[in-house]
């Protein structure tokens, strides 16, 4: 007779879903950002930056699901792996700060909410490279897990054109940080099949203040329904994938917020 234990995918299942639950719970008893974070200026709906700023509850329906959450923490885990095989390659890598922080920048302060209201925080500064690399240093590093998909995508359009979001997240904080003499490098890694993207992003001024100039309306706004949609209907794809088109739609249109007195300069 075979004792072996048959596979259960009822048990496996349940098994995930504690694992799952646990990673929800943990991501709802975070405090809200009350800030806008440059890695998500470049989105392209300024009515969708308002709701993350102004703390606006995702719909119901929209909620990451812990599976969600395990990818996105696979993210964090993927730029520790890609540090330690750059600096194995003979990169020299600087990710922290001599306190342990983070790289990064703030602006805008409010006295209201006591903090800065426009920050990011950037993976790290190749110092030196080898030479074959080809990389000008200092040069900024940024860093991402990607899917099968999304890999191709940018494999084949290069980053500009297939994250614009990432893009602009790189030119802030070349702007922000002084790091704008020379090309970004930025790094991509198949989380399928484990290739490697590389890519050298030159800064772009007006990109930049684009970015930063965006950063201001969303600040400055009262309410996220004084920032415009991206899309004239509900039933556009890019509202499909968004966390807040039930929140959206139903609230009638605000009159839109007055452009902000000047932009941004970068180092204010």
């Amino acid at each position: 007779m075979d004792f072996t234990p048959k596979p259960s995918a009822e048990w496996s299942a349940n098994f995930e879903g504690i694992i799952d639950a646990a990673m929800q719970a943990k991501q709802q008893a975070e405090p809200r950002r009350n800030y806008i974070g440059a890695s998500r200026v470049g989105e392209e709906c300024l009515r969708k930056l308002g709701f993350e700023f102004h703390g606006t509850p995702k719909d119901p329906d929209r909620e990451f699901k812990g599976r969600t959450l395990r990818i996105f923490e696979r993210g964090h885990t993927g730029e520790d792996n890609m540090a330690a095989r750059l600096r194995l390659a003979g990169f020299q890598l600087v990710t922290h700060k001599p306190d342990g922080k983070q790289i990064g920048f703030a602006t805008a302060w409010s006295d209201e909410a006591q903090a800065f209201q426009f920050s990011g925080h950037l993976d790290g500064v190749v110092t030196e490279a080898p030479y074959a690399s080809g990389l000008v240093c200092p040069a900024l590093w940024e860093n991402k897990v990607l899917g099968e998909k999304s890999f191709k995508e940018l494999y084949r359009l290069g980053v500009r054109a297939a994250k614009p979001v990432y893009f602009a997240q790189m030119q802030l904080y070349m702007a922000y940080l002084d790091l704008a003499a020379n090309p970004a490098l930025f790094t991509a890694e198949n989380a399928n099949t484990g290739e490697i993207y590389a890519e050298r992003v030159p800064f772009d001024a007006a990109a930049a203040q684009a970015a930063s100039d965006k950063g201001v309306k969303v600040v400055q706004s009262r309410t996220p329904f004084e920032l415009p949609r991206c899309a004239k209907a509900a039933t556009d794809y890019r509202c499909k994938m968004c966390d807040y088109p039930g929140t959206c739609w139903a609230e009638p249109e605000a009159a839109p917020a007055a452009d902000a007195p000047g932009n941004w300069k970068f180092g204010q």
